[in-house]
């Protein structure tokens, strides 16, 4: 009887070990994802559009100010002349992401929220606006793609890293 005692007492206490340390991973990788859901570095640097209409050039250059805080400048050229500008700033406010567009003639950025995050990629949407009312973002490779869409009309644009 003292021996069934003890080995069900052993079998006890090798199982609730078991369900201690299955816990630690699955708490180890929730931290691992949520520490991944707040970094954008992919999109950082000089990128160039590589599907831009024959005689424009369009860029869009990246930079981390923060953990919280990344801003763009995209702009398009013809010739010499830049014919159209914008900021963009990739901020978390109150704990969500939110996407800023700020067009060169517009006194106010235009607010997208992060609705979707994967790895190296993201989705931001402002359901007030006709077009664009989506604006997706996703690392390919070495490369960066980009869409703006709404309703039946997308644009693809698709950037190549400058050296």
């Amino acid at each position: 009887m003292n021996r069934i005692l003890i080995l069900l007492i052993g079998v006890l206490l090798v199982s609730c070990n078991q369900n201690k340390k299955e816990n630690l991973k699955t708490d180890h990788n929730s931290v691992v994802s949520v520490e991944m859901t707040e970094n954008f570095d992919w999109l950082l640097g000089e990128w160039k559009r590589n599907n831009e209409e024959d005689g424009k050039e369009t860029f869009e250059h990246w930079q981390k100010k923060s953990n919280v805080e990344y801003i763009g400048l995209g702009f398009t050229m013809r010739g010499q002349d830049t014919i159209k500008q914008e900021k963009i700033r990739l901020i978390k406010l109150n704990n969500k992401w939110v996407l800023e567009v700020q067009p060169q003639d517009e006194p106010q950025p235009i607010t997208f929220k992060m609705t979707s995050f994967k790895d190296q990629e993201f989705i931001c949407e402002n359901k007030d606006l006709d077009f664009p009312n989506k604006i997706k973002y996703w690392k390919n490779g070495n490369k960066i793609n980009a869409t703006v869409s709404g309703g039946e009309m997308e644009i693809l644009f698709e950037f190549k890293r400058l050296d």
